[in-house]
């Protein structure tokens, strides 16, 4: 692994890793957290029903269910998961859905974060034990995570939360995702900076708007941001009533 890619080999794989794979021309990923014996846990949203919207965003964004379009019966292990809402185990071929594997890497530097220009791939913030991952994820197994949110409560933030029990303690629009926060860093840098017009040339709006989605992206990045608390995982089930 490195700056230009998280892929890795199944055979690296260890109990307790926050793995990914792209879905849709890489447009978006799905994540989850592999706890041996060839098993992900992960955070999902019926297929067309990932915004919520009724709009397009719900076909192109179709990351979570486990899709085995290339099979014509369910998977022997798993059953047919299209349907599937909330948090399932998955064995790791339908959790792929037919792409490659990708380890999400933790207590990075902000340098090397910063060198990721894609988010969801990375943070700074470290990871707890693994007994202490696995526990929050078989948790959550039986009891759930919330409602789904492409932009508050997505696989991303669960899988994160697995690994560190941090939760977003105020209510803003984006949760610990990088993904989220990289779409919202990318709006900003192009529509938000007054800094644009300080500058003519096409390289200055260029460095401008390259600098923003930096700073963006880096503040709403898990291991720095202070909106963030930790919190035990018998706690989440109590706190999604109260929503």
């Amino acid at each position: 692994m490195g700056v230009l890619s998280n892929k890795i080999d199944r055979e690296q794989l260890k109990p307790g890793d926050h793995i990914y794979s792209w879905r849709q021309a890489y447009i978006y990923a799905h994540h989850g957290i592999y706890v041996g014996e060839g098993m992900v846990i992960h955070f999902t949203r019926r297929a067309g029903q990932e915004t919520r919207s009724g709009t397009i965003l719900d076909r192109l964004l179709i990351s979570s269910p486990p899709l085995r379009a290339t099979f014509d019966t369910p998977c022997p292990r798993c059953g047919d998961q299209t349907r599937s809402d909330g948090v399932i185990c998955s064995c790791l071929d339908c959790f792929l859905s037919g792409g490659d594997l990708y380890l999400f890497e933790y207590s990075v530097s902000p340098a090397f974060f910063l060198a990721k220009a894609r988010g969801g791939t990375c943070t700074t913030a470290f990871s707890d034990p693994t007994d202490e991952v696995l526990h929050r994820a078989l948790f959550l197994l039986e009891n759930g995570f919330g409602g789904y949110h492409v932009f508050k409560n997505n696989c991303e933030d669960f899988a994160i939360y697995c690994k560190t029990g941090l939760l977003v303690v105020t209510n803003i629009s984006v949760g610990r995702s990088g993904q989220a926060a990289s779409c919202f860093a990318a709006a900003s840098a192009v529509v938000s900076s007054p800094l644009r017009f300080m500058t003519a040339s096409f390289g200055g709006l260029a460095l401008v708007g390259c600098g923003m989605y930096c700073v963006s992206r880096y503040v709403s990045d898990i291991g720095v941001r202070g909106d963030v608390a930790k919190v035990p995982v018998e706690k989440i089930s109590e706190m999604a009533k109260e929503q």
